[in-house]
């Protein structure tokens, strides 16, 4: 599932390092760094780590502060009457909203992850990971992104929400035109796909409505149900929280997917680790969050300043956009050391894969089922993970991990 609640890839928000230069006849640049800049989008978490040494609070180009510490983001994720969610001028439910409004919303969200629910789930789940990766060419080279990656994120969400096969592949559609419009900034073409995703959301919703009785007891169906101050959802609302749970598990799930399998690919030590002990579910979680903690699969989220604050040596008006970037917190030398050594025995608490405070992601136990499920079934289904001949393609941002990852499987 997504990350934090307000995971949309449409959500992200500007992200990166300083692009712009001054020389002796130009004036000071108005902002510190251009997120957007090609020499970001070369090596996104590479960016981050310099920005975070040599200016950890950055004013964007785009007009977003950027806060790049640990400490700051930590700060910030637990004053939401400071640094708002309400972030957007549409419906983001709960993801959008604020104490108190915000728990009666989230109370009923977390209802879908306790653990018996991921227990019942979680037989349906590994069936699909064992089905893509008995399909792999083992031995043989693949791009696990388009063969596992991005099917096994989308058969899972609609296996999760109860929808049939019929979906996969307009889903799979969806999102590359979601991506593209969102890396375009697209306003226009960001609306169309908007739209059209709620329409597939709302034909899901209409259909048990027409069965009565007879509608499947899936997860769609008890959203009919449920109820907020006394009244039912409405229909807007039930949209809103399931193209949340749906866009951060088509797209931050399959990017999880792909981090892991090349960190597995680059690290085969840690594979072979991983793989005498693959039966040990905790263990493969650990290790997932750990990976994860290393190359985000989401980059940033946003808040807004309700009030006048300052953060490190930057005071920042009410009403500017926020950026807490996950891919440069969870990496600060302060708390982790050497952010790239894969440590097992760190605190739990200090990894914000999954956020904070009273937005922390509801789904975080659907991911970890998910993705300790992936990598069990990725090692029993080979003998060997390698990097392919060909050089992976990086995500760029708003997205993170890889667009296509050439493996060698044996």
């Amino acid at each position: 599932m997504d990350m934090e609640e307000n995971a949309r890839p449409e959500a992200a928000t500007e992200t990166a390092t300083e692009s712009v230069t001054e020389t002796a006849h130009s004036p000071a640049p108005a902002f510190d760094w251009d997120p957007r800049s090609p020499e970001v989008q070369s090596d996104q978490i590479a960016a981050y780590d310099a920005m975070r040494a040599k200016c950890p609070v950055a004013l964007g180009a785009q007009g977003n502060w950027a806060v790049f510490g640990h400490a700051d983001t930590k700060r910030i994720l637990a004053d939401p009457g400071t640094f708002s969610n309400a972030v957007s001028a549409h419906l983001s439910v709960p993801n959008g909203m604020d104490p108190p409004q915000h728990g009666p919303f989230r109370a009923i969200v977390d209802r879908y992850y306790t653990p018996d629910r991921m227990a019942a789930f979680e037989p349906e789940c590994r069936a699909i990971a064992q089905r893509l990766a008995a399909a792999l060419p083992v031995p043989g080279d693949v791009d696990l992104m388009s063969a596992f990656a991005e099917p096994f994120a989308n058969e899972v969400q609609c296996a999760f929400m109860g929808w049939p096969a019929t979906l996969h592949e307009p889903l799979r559609a969806w999102t590359r035109k979601n991506h593209a419009a969102t890396l375009a900034m697209d306003r226009a073409a960001m609306s169309a796909v908007a739209l059209e995703f709620d329409s597939y959301i709302r034909e899901q919703l209409d259909l048990r409505r027409s069965a009565g009785d007879l509608a499947p007891g899936d997860t769609t169906t008890e959203l009919l149900g449920e109820r907020v101050d006394g009244r039912r959802l409405s229909d807007e609302e039930i949209v809103s929280i399931v193209r949340n749970w749906t866009v951060g598990e088509l797209g931050t799930i399959a990017a999880s997917v792909g981090i892991i399998a090349d960190f597995l690919a680059r690290n085969p030590d840690v594979q072979a680790t991983l793989r005498a002990q693959r039966h040990d579910g905790e263990l493969l979680a650990r290790a997932s969050d750990e990976i994860l903690r290393i190359h985000a699969p989401l980059i940033a989220n946003r808040r807004r300043t309700t009030a006048p604050v300052t953060i490190g040596d930057r005071a920042i008006a009410a009403g500017e956009r926020v950026i807490v970037l996950w891919a440069s917190a969870n990496r600060d030398e302060r708390v982790f050391g050497d952010p790239d050594e894969f440590r097992l025995d760190r605190n739990p608490a200090d990894n914000l894969l999954y956020g904070d405070g009273v937005h922390a992601c509801p789904g975080a136990p659907l991911a970890r089922l998910e993705l300790r499920i992936v990598m069990d079934e990725l090692l029993a289904a080979t003998a060997s993970i390698e990097r392919g001949d060909e050089a992976p393609q990086r995500a760029t941002y708003p997205g993170s991990g890889w667009t296509s990852l050439p493996l060698r499987l044996g």
